[in-house]
């Protein structure tokens, strides 16, 4: 097993690459580091890889790094400035926490000093968003060959043209991620700081060199610039039927968002990260960012074939002598990454756009095995869903262990809001009733018991229930009322069996299912109450029951 190791030595710039610096003045970021390379050429950041940092080329082709010893997202570690121009429309709390501005500047000062110390920087400037109108122009500057490449993928490319005429970006990212943190700054929990300021415009990292960083931090940009406009920014994957019909896929990890997005018979526009125009939907991202711990070929071969030149792999591990990377080697972590170009899988529609979508599907791993495996929602019914995020997770994988833990977050990516949850709902709300867009509630959990004693729904029948969804069969099934989730259940679906669609038929104890139930319906509105000073009676009153 081989491990790469980050590790730099001085570089050497190439014949041709003196004009790619000439236009790239980073004086007034205070920077004076004498080689500078702008959106370099993939085979340039593997040169650099390689021989800077030790990365490795995989069997296919791909570019291996590691992210040192923080291999995820540091949530507890990231800030927002609060200054008088935008603290009234932040959620403050754990998701967003405050810091003074002088302590950003600290920040921003403390990264640009440790940038200065290095022979070669990055700048990779794209756009975050496929259309003209709302998207934003993204500078990201770093040290790290294997975080530009990444950059490179992750953000929408520039034409020549584009490039050209780039100009000041709208945000500026600067990634000292090699670099600690001040741990005595006010505010500044430890050595890792991830700050954001709307106001100066800038993104700063330090003490963290996990790539997706960088990703999430543009999203969050998003996340406030867009509703600030009028428009929804949405944490879920999107498709486009033969006949131009777009669906949203909402859910948590695990849920089946990725899998179920991706049908052979419709095109991908995006898996991740979308908002929400008077034209339609548009993607944020110019690539894909994908789990690999475990990928197969035979059941995963979009992402599997899309790992190639170009591609990143981050913390994965290969064999030293063939290369060959083991998907199931977890020594690093269990967050392994690939981050590759959209054009990398097949059946993507480019550019990354659609309409507005017919279906909104909202996707939740029930282990507690007693939601339905697919509910017609209501506006009302959407936005309480949508703002309770619901998914859960199983205790263990032991046998014995059969206790499920309730999980929710806002919006199904509460780690990323900016707003209270309740702006995006009645975002969402507002459009779904403008394009006459339906909402369901699709349970990709376990069926006839909880985890441990039932079994997970199959992904066969699944699949049959999104087309169901999307043939338009599914509205005009017959529907019964589920009392106890005050759901609207259909009772046939082509391919799926009757019994299936109505959980308590499969528990051969009833009263344990109601009991079951009845817990989690409770665990529902514990969850709401949060909301209750901002959601109306209706709102409210379209969650469960539990009676």
């Amino acid at each position: 097993m081989w491990i790469p190791a980050t590790f730099f030595q001085p570089v050497s710039i190439g014949k041709g690459e003196t004009a790619m610096q000439l236009d790239m003045d980073l004086s007034p970021y205070g920077l004076n580091v004498k080689h500078i390379l702008r959106n370099p050429s993939p085979a340039r950041l593997y040169e650099d890889g390689i021989s800077r940092e030790k990365a490795a080329i995989t069997s296919t082709g791909a570019l291996m790094n590691t992210s040192g010893a923080k291999t995820g997202r540091s949530p507890k570690d990231k800030r927002v400035v609060d200054n008088p121009e935008s603290t009234k429309d932040i959620w403050w709390g754990t998701v967003n926490m405050p810091i003074k501005d002088e302590v950003f500047v600290g920040n921003r000062q403390r990264a640009i000093d440790y940038l200065n110390t290095r022979d070669l920087l990055y700048v990779i400037d794209g756009f975050a968003g496929w259309e003209p109108k709302y998207r934003i122009k993204v500078r990201i500057i770093c040290e790290r060959a294997y975080h530009a490449l990444f950059m490179l993928n992750m953000l929408v490319k520039p034409t020549a043209e584009e490039l050209a005429d780039f100009g000041q970006p709208d945000f500026v990212v600067y990634n000292a991620g090699c670099f600690p943190s001040d741990v005595n700054a006010e505010g500044v929990a430890s050595k890792t700081c991830v700050a954001l300021s709307f106001e100066r415009k800038e993104f700063v990292i330090l003490g963290t060199q996990y790539a997706g960083e960088m990703k999430k931090g543009v999203f969050t940009i998003m996340n406030y610039l867009m509703p600030k406009q009028g428009l929804i920014s949405m944490h879920c994957s999107a498709n486009e039927g033969k006949g131009g019909d777009v669906s949203l896929f909402f859910g948590l990890s695990g849920t089946g968002k990725t899998t179920l997005s991706a049908e052979a018979n419709r095109r991908l526009i995006g898996d991740d990260e979308h908002y929400w125009t008077e034209n339609g939907i548009v993607n944020i991202e110019g690539g894909c960012y994908a789990k690999c711990i475990n990928l197969r070929e035979e059941s995963e071969p979009e992402i599997y074939h899309a790992i190639r030149f170009g591609t990143v792999l981050e913390n994965t591990i290969f064999d030293a002598t063939t290369r060959e990377v083991d998907f199931d080697d977890s020594t690093l972590t269990e967050n392994t990454r690939a981050s590759y170009p959209i054009e990398f899988i097949p059946n993507i529609k480019i550019p990354c756009m659609g309409s507005h979508p017919k279906n909104i599907i909202l996707l939740t791993c029930d282990a507690f095995g007693v939601l339905p495996p697919v509910s017609r929602l209501s506006p009302e019914q959407a936005m309480y869903h949508f703002m309770s995020g619901y998914t859960a997770k199983v205790a263990g994988t032991e046998v014995d262990v059969t206790d499920p833990e309730a999980t929710f977050s806002a919006c199904f990516g509460a780690a990323f809001l900016v707003w209270h949850p309740a702006k995006y709902a009645e975002l969402l709300a507002a459009n779904m009733a403008k394009y006459d867009s339906k909402a369901w509630l699709v349970n990709t959990g376990w069926s006839g018991g909880s985890y441990g004693v039932g079994k997970r729904l199959s992904i066969k029948h699944t699949r049959a229930i999104i087309d169901a969804i999307h043939s338009g069969e599914l509205s005009s099934s017959p529907m019964v009322h589920d009392e106890i989730f005050n759901l609207v259940v259909p009772t046939t679906c082509a391919n799926v069996p009757n019994e299936v669609l109505i959980p308590k038929n499969l528990w051969k104890d009833k009263a344990a299912f109601d009991a079951t139930a009845k817990k989690l319906a409770g665990l529902f509105r514990k969850n709401f109450a949060k909301y209750e000073d901002v959601a109306s009676d209706v709102i409210k009153n379209a969650g469960p029951k539990g009676e």
